[in-house]
């Protein structure tokens, strides 16, 4: 367990809860099993003998639940004292395998009906939780973070109205912008990044993976995701490249601007595994383009690694580029709902966030300093160093 002689030194704020809302069931199930073995473990180290109320538990799972008229409205309903609980309520936006019966017909959940269940919990635990915390980890509106003309903005109005709910501290992932939290500068917001899932994963799961300047590159498919591929080139010491995106600025469609085309900017990549790294794959389009643009400049496997894989537009497009050889992995997190056929798909490998959110968990409800758990090069340096042997 990470911390341990830091958190057998402090209190936590409160009995630890976590309402998970149906989208987010099973990571929440995940989170718990490892919240419960850290505590137990914490537990045996405390030589006071002291038992805090709450403290350590079979599970810290409640009841929640947000059931449906007829006419498709809903309401929030907890079936359990959560008086004087540091409440965790975790959510999954993207979950659109939901279903309601609305006057007879079947609606799928879109991001806009977990938002407002979302809403109704933190109104169900208003003014009796001692604390509130969202766990969002695709961040709700997030791609609609910055205004260019007359149009809403959408996250920033998210965000404000949660902490005008009484929402403390807001824990997400990669968010599409982190210049978001600017829209509520005096409240908790807290962006954690899955970097080192993701090394954890290309080193026990990609055959024959060498990290060094000869063999490895990492590429950044458009200007936006250049930070994070800067920090993984830098902390793996090899090469960065990186495509930008050519668009047509003189025609709409479905609602952007189409792609032209994708340029490249890097040395070469002939010979080299190279590492695609960028925030999500929506509909794949442009990452698969820029997939068979470096096996065009021969590259030796293209890897792809996103926070979330949503695949709005199905499997088969990738299914078709891994038979042609264009992909050879594609890396995604547990942090959003993924269609079970992607987790039967032999190019694909999964990046188990569950561990990493029960420490940020574990770690704020103690009141700790989140730089704890959010700066993980030092665990990205030892594992280098067990893999280079």
């Amino acid at each position: 367990m990470v911390n341990i002689s830091l958190l057998e030194k402090s209190i936590p704020v409160a009995p630890i809860k976590i309402a998970a809302l149906k989208s987010c069931s099973q990571l929440a199930s995940q989170v718990d099993a490892h919240l419960v073995q850290f505590r137990k473990e914490l537990n045996s180290h405390n030589p006071s003998g002291l038992i805090m109320r709450g403290y350590a538990e079979d599970t810290f799972l409640i009841e929640c639940k947000c059931p449906r008229f007829g006419s498709g409205e809903a309401k929030g309903v907890i079936n359990e004292s959560i008086r004087g609980a540091d409440m965790f309520v975790m959510v999954d936006v993207c979950n659109h395998s939901l279903t309601y019966n609305m006057c007879g017909y079947e609606n799928h959940m879109s991001p806009d009906d977990h938002y407002q269940d979302l809403k109704r919990i933190i109104a169900t635990a208003a003014g009796k939780a001692h604390r509130i915390n969202v766990v969002m980890p695709f961040l709700y509106e997030s791609r609609q973070h910055k205004r260019s003309k007359r149009e809403s903005l959408d996250c920033a109005l998210a965000l404000q109205e949660l902490v005008s709910m009484g929402v403390s501290n807001i824990i997400t992932f990669d968010a599409h912008d982190p210049r978001m939290q600017n829209a509520i500068p005096l409240s908790g917001f807290d962006n954690f990044m899955p970097t080192y899932q993701f090394l954890k994963t290309l080193c026990t799961s990609v055959e024959d993976f060498k990290i060094d300047n000869e063999h490895l590159m990492i590429i950044s498919p458009d200007e936006g995701a250049m930070q994070r591929a800067v920090y993984f080139s830098n902390i793996l010491g090899v090469d960065m490249g990186m495509f930008y995106k050519r668009r047509d600025y003189s025609t709409v469609v479905n609602g952007r601007n189409p792609i032209v085309a994708h340029e490249f900017l890097g040395d070469s990549v002939e010979g080299k595994d190279v590492i695609v790294i960028d925030d999500m794959i929506s509909s794949g389009e442009s990452m698969l383009d820029v997939a068979k643009k470096l096996k065009d400049r021969k590259a030796k496997r293209v890897i792809v690694c996103t926070t979330f894989g949503l695949f709005t537009d199905g499997l088969e497009k990738f299914d078709e580029y891994y038979e042609k050889g264009y992909i050879h992995r594609v890396i995604t997190t547990n942090l959003n709902y993924r269609n079970p056929e992607l987790l039967t798909r032999p190019y694909y490998l999964e990046a188990d966030m569950s561990k990493y959110l029960a420490s940020i968990m574990d770690i704020l409800n103690h009141d700790l300093s989140v730089e704890k758990v959010r700066s993980t090069t030092s665990k990205i340096n030892q594992l280098l160093k067990r893999t280079r042997g």
